[in-house]
């Protein structure tokens, strides 16, 4: 029996009502006539169809969970259709495969990813049926793509594709997920995938020429009929005109004439200047004629009417998070592309509207897949105990649980008097020492001893700021054991200051952390930005610089913003870091590694593989067994 949804005609009931018995004249006006009635059908969603066959018994009940099963398909009500199924296997009759097949696919609608792929395994060994290897091979590219691994997911999907084209068969979505997930990869990826069958180079060259000549009409219609010809009957035919072609509306924003909120008075104004010189830097850089700022601590009101006084292109900002909540209900912000300078309290719908940060908790994000790209299984984390510092340590805690059983090891320290012993007592020194205590306590002559560090921590990770992990680099080097491996030590940029590493890198040796190019004076510098920068202000504090080059970014973002946010694989090479656009229409950033070696700072290319979550990792465990 082939998976697809079997409508279902609920038999009509009708009857006549009966006739009054007593007879009156037709003269009379009170008569009323009586004419045959039909009885309302009796039309069930499938939530009423399962209720009713819960008071049946045999094959009714058997017919009506059939159709509650294919109606929860119908309107997309996964919980109907997993109760519907689960009832349906009490009974023999009842295809095994396809039922739970039917399950999986309900289970993986409801985000419960861990269940549904448990059955697609233990379905691995009883698929005959083409159209049931297609939609197993379906629901398990699924279930890789919704956890952003679009390569493994794909490798799924072709599989269905292929099937589904020799057996002509028809999956629901498929087409749509590959193109969804073609277009999250790299062009060096999609290089990768340029192979096997006719099916696969057919999805796979499709989206390449996307990528080439997104934005261009005539090349990318060229493309399109060379295509055509190439790959006569290819299910992705029907991407043209829907997805493809839309592409040459991505063309880039074209702002001669733009508006730009930052803070100019109050406690933030230092904040505004900064921004400030980086729009007047990146505008002798850009296709900008003409540039307005206004002071986002004004009125919403006054906001409102300076950006009434013209016609602009586009608007960047505001910077401070509640100004935005502010400004959101603002016509001219609404009807106006928008970049906002941070991160909305309350999700924005408007497909014009996009929020570009400097968020920390990119970075911790980046250092944690790099931690399990290595295979880390025990990372410490110091963090100072403050609103800041608990929220990127339960940032990276929530992360990390989707891909470890072992709970990270925290340690939050106050002051600087506080670190030494935060660390001893993480690392359990002190019970080192008492152990050593107690031994020198039972003999009379000296006893040689050596206090030894806990031995499954392999890794750990600062989030204080510059001072902080200037302080807490000696502790840790002298709390671990000279018997034990050394630990390798990670930071954030936060541990950095470009001022203070000026004149003390002090005592940082073999310290990895993740910084903006600009700050590490690698940039996309094809202007010669830091020379003139450093002329122009040598003394400005850290935040001031990453503001600048915030600035500098926002405004060249501009023509790229459509793309970035339609295309999950492109990026943006800038100040700030490789950006794209992921979801929400919020950019998030990948910095640089970085390390200091022999009282210099390295770049280093570190791995970051996607981790594998961690319930699809027996699951792997077991693909692999089936190869061996």
């Amino acid at each position: 029996m082939r998976l697809k949804v079997i409508c279902l005609v609920i038999g009509v009931l009708s009857g006549l009502s009966a006739c009054s018995t007593t007879e009156k004249s037709p003269a009379d006006p009170r008569v009323v006539q009586n004419q045959p009635q039909t009885k309302v059908p009796e039309v069930l969603n499938a939530e009423g169809l399962l209720n009713k066959a819960r008071t049946k018994q045999g094959a009714s009940r058997i017919q009506l969970l059939y159709s509650a099963r294919e109606n929860a398909i119908k309107e997309q009500n996964w919980p109907i259709l997993e109760q519907a199924c689960l009832a349906l296997e009490r009974n023999e009759t009842v295809d095994y495969v396809q039922n739970k097949l039917y399950i999986a696919l309900a289970r993986t609608e409801l985000n419960n990813y861990s269940t549904a792929l448990n059955i697609l395994k233990a379905l691995n060994e009883r698929l005959s049926l083409p159209e049931h290897k297609a939609w197993h091979q379906y629901l398990m590219g699924r279930i890789y793509a919704s956890q952003g691994m679009p390569k493994k997911a794909l490798t799924y999907y072709f599989k269905a594709a292929d099937l589904s084209f020799t057996d002509n068969l028809k999956v629901a979505n498929l087409n749509d997920e590959i193109w969804q997930a073609l277009q999250q990869l790299s062009s060096y990826a999609l290089e990768r995938f340029d192979r096997g069958t006719v099916i696969q180079r057919g999805w796979v060259k499709l989206a390449k020429y996307q990528q080439i000549y997104i934005g261009s009409g005539i090349q990318l219609h060229q493309a399109l009929n060379n295509w055509q010809r190439r790959f006569v009957n290819h299910p992705a035919t029907y991407i043209l005109p829907k997805k493809v072609q839309n592409a040459v509306n991505l063309a880039p924003y074209q702002a001669k004439r733009i508006a730009v909120l930052l803070p100019q008075s109050g406690s933030s104004k230092r904040l505004g200047s900064a921004l400030k010189n980086g729009f007047l830097a990146a505008m002798d850089h850009s296709e900008i004629n003409d540039i307005t700022f206004i002071d986002e601590q004004l009125s919403a009101e006054d906001i409102e009417r300076q950006l009434a006084t013209q016609q602009f292109d586009f608007i960047i900002g505001p910077l401070l998070k509640d100004n935005i909540e502010k400004v959101s209900n603002s016509s001219a912000i609404q009807s106006t592309p928008t970049l906002h300078l941070n991160i909305a309290e309350t999700p924005n719908l408007n497909a014009e509207q996009y929020f570009f940060a400097l968020n920390p908790e990119h970075e911790v994000e980046q250092a944690m897949v790099h931690f399990l790209s290595q295979a880390f299984q025990k990372p410490m984390l110091l963090a100072p105990d403050t609103l800041s510092g608990l929220r990127l340590v339960n940032h990276f805690k929530n992360e990390w649980q989707n891909y470890s059983l072992i709970e990270p090891e925290i340690g939050l320290y106050t002051d600087s008097k506080d670190m030494a012993k935060v660390v001893a007592n993480l690392l359990e020194v002190d019970a080192s020492k008492e152990r050593i205590k107690t031994v020198k306590s039972l003999f009379r002559k000296e006893v040689e001893s050596e206090t030894r560090s806990r031995m499954d921590i392999d890794v750990i990770y600062i989030l204080g700021d510059a001072i902080e992990t200037r302080l807490l680099k000696p502790y840790l080097d002298v709390n671990v054991s000279t018997f034990a491996k050394r630990i390798p030590l990670y930071a954030s940029s936060r541990s950095y200051s470009k001022r203070m590493d000026h004149t003390d890198k002090g005592d940082l040796e073999g310290l990895f952390f993740t910084e903006q190019p600009w700050m590490l004076n690698k940039s996309v510098d094809k202007f010669n930005l830091r020379a003139q920068y450093d002329a122009l202000w040598p003394e400005q504090a850290d935040i001031e610089q990453r503001l600048f080059a915030m600035a500098f970014d926002a405004v060249h973002l501009i023509p790229e913003l459509k793309q970035l946010a339609k295309i999950p694989g492109k990026a943006y090479s800038g100040l700030t870091g490789k950006l794209s656009i992921k979801n929400n229409n919020t950019v998030e950033r990948r910095l640089e590694w970085a390390q200091y070696k022999q009282k210099q700072i390295q770049l280093v290319q570190l791995e970051e593989q996607k981790p594998t979550p961690l319930f699809m990792q027996n699951h792997n465990r077991f693909q692999e067994s089936l190869k061996d």
